[in-house]
């Protein structure tokens, strides 16, 4: 692993960590226990029942993943967006 990590551009490597730094505060904002069943859910993966994927997206949507996107977009833009 660490040799992909040698051969990578530095450019890259900033956008992978600024990338998870804000996933993780997206990531707070859910309880622990939301935290906790997300991990459940997401390990089972396709064997989750359609119940189980009405709380996986119900958990995923406490995220803000349009703000997310936007959040992202925003850091390696050139130029700052608009807000919507």
């Amino acid at each position: 692993m660490f040799r992909l990590l040698k051969k990578m551009p530095l450019f890259r490597l900033l956008a992978v960590g600024q990338t998870a730094l804000l996933a993780r505060r997206h990531l707070r904002r859910l309880e622990p226990g939301d935290r906790q069943r997300l991990l459940e859910l997401v390990r089972k993966g396709r064997r989750m029942r359609p119940g189980e994927r009405d709380e996986l997206r119900r958990i995923l949507a406490k995220l803000g993943p349009g703000e997310f996107a936007y959040a992202t977009a925003n850091a390696f833009s050139p130029v700052k967006l608009p807000r919507r």
